[in-house]
């Protein structure tokens, strides 16, 4: 097993990783920008190294230094997190050429299912099923609407080579579809560097559904679940609960075998999750993240496996070691994201935590690197806590999680907790009865 683990990343999932580290006996290096010198993780690793300023490009997205670091620290392994170079092919590569483990999957995979397009022609020979949409992508608006004619509007506009809702746009008629074209393109150059949209039919109402998959690409895969997506505010994930409150259990059987049976006739490696579109009893893929989610706790929670362990365990060429079979899920969890933004304008509240009491009791888990007198700084992501409830039950799991939210201080600063204390009040949420855009015709009403 690995001796000392770099962790290129910041915030909590950096300290859950750390903790993972120091269970299985391993040293950790943290490294971190100058404005996050007082970060919990930074206090607990091992070793640290400032690898640049504030902004993430001078530093959570400076390859060279990261490397640096890794060289002068005598790193085994460096594991990306999420988000920043998670998902960054070309840095699995550099990091394993200069003889460290990457702990992620193979560079092909990230690079294949990087491109929503070449991911999509990938699902198609994997045997997923697909939204109806375009085979390439659209540059202008005459192969947009033939497009758009051929799929049947509306339609929705995507980033090719992105995700988290850059680029996206919805056209439900040519109008539209003029309109919202070259907004999608700039959009996507702005945040992907390439401007490449493609076109699918856009589902009205349909749940987000994601199987959590781990594979040791020596032939063995298992998923953990499901989990449902679906409380979104601007494509942005708020709540996920798993099991899905709208999946009887053929459907959860049959859609986490096709995953399976993919991710093996892929021969990925690693931990990965399969995201799905569902609407009347029919799944419809729309990518795979090949990277640890921010959700995964509650697929942990309800399997009892240790994600980041596993994934620390597979990139050092160890095979997963059991079977499905082997997998007993138990009970019920849900996760809050807590950001720290305004929870009626979303506004985002960077500054200094003064007050901190997190809830504990039995099946409560909070993941999180606040402490009171820490700062949060307003360069990066505002999530700054992942609320985890456990139950016997959804609704034991429900009434666990009201009272965690009534517990939970963070002062100083505006968070997101009335929201969620909005939310599990909800009649339609109560009864599991949401879609996508359930969020985004209830949040009007927040505050």
């Amino acid at each position: 097993m690995f001796e000392k683990v770099l962790i290129a990343n910041r915030g909590e999932i950096a300290l859950r990783i750390h903790r993972a580290c120091r269970e299985m006996g391993i040293k950790t290096v943290a490294v971190h920008s100058t404005a996050d010198a007082d970060a919990m993780n930074v206090r607990l690793a091992d070793e640290t190294v400032c690898i640049g300023p504030p902004p993430a490009r001078q530093s959570y997205l400076n390859v060279a230094a990261i490397l640096s670091a890794a060289a002068i620290t005598g790193a085994d392994a460096v594991h990306p997190g999420l988000g920043f170079l998670a998902e960054n092919a070309d840095f699995a590569a550099i990091v394993e050429e200069h003889g460290f483990t990457f702990i992620g999957p193979a560079p092909e995979h990230i690079r294949l299912m990087g491109n929503k397009i070449a991911a999509k022609e990938a699902a198609v020979r994997l045997g997923l099923p697909i939204v109806p949409g375009s085979q390439d992508a659209v540059r202008d608006l005459v192969t947009a609407e033939a497009e758009a004619a051929a799929i049947g509007y509306p339609v929705l506009l995507k980033a090719a080579a992105g995700g988290g809702g850059r680029g996206m746009k919805i056209a439900r008629d040519r109008l539209e579809l003029a309109q919202m074209l070259p907004i999608a393109r700039a959009e996507a150059a702005a945040f992907f560097g390439q401007g490449d949209v493609y076109l699918e039919r856009w589902l009205e109402r349909p749940r987000h559904i994601e199987i959590q998959i781990l594979g040791d690409g020596q032939g063995g895969v298992v998923h953990l679940g499901e989990r449902d997506c679906s409380l979104q505010r601007s494509h942005q994930k708020v709540l996920e609960e798993t099991p899905s409150p709208g999946l009887n259990a053929a459907e959860r059987r049959r859609i986490c075998e096709v995953a399976v049976a993919a991710i093996g006739a892929l021969g990925y490696k690693s931990a990965g999750t399969i995201e799905f579109l569902y609407q009347d009893g029919e799944f419809y893929f729309i990518e795979m993240n090949t990277r640890l989610q921010v959700e995964h706790p509650i697929s942990e929670m309800l399997s009892g496996i240790d994600i980041v362990r596993e994934q620390l365990r597979i990139a050092d060429g160890a095979p997963l070691g059991y079977r499905q079979a082997d997998i007993t899920f138990s009970g019920h969890a849900i996760e809050c994201r807590i950001n720290a933004e305004d929870p009626v304008n979303f506004r985002p509240s960077p500054g200094k935590v003064t007050d901190y009491h997190a809830p504990g009791g039995l099946g409560v888990r909070v993941d999180s690197a606040l402490y009171a007198g820490y700062t949060v700084p307003p360069y990066y992501d505002s999530l700054i806590s992942k609320l985890i409830i456990h139950g016997k039950s959804r609704n034991e799991c429900l009434m666990r999680l009201r009272r965690a939210l009534e517990e939970y201080v963070i002062g100083g600063i505006a968070t997101t907790i009335p929201l969620h204390q909005r939310l599990v009040e909800a009649r339609d949420f109560i009864e599991g009865d949401y879609d996508i855009g359930w969020l985004e015709r209830f949040v009007p009403r927040a505050g």
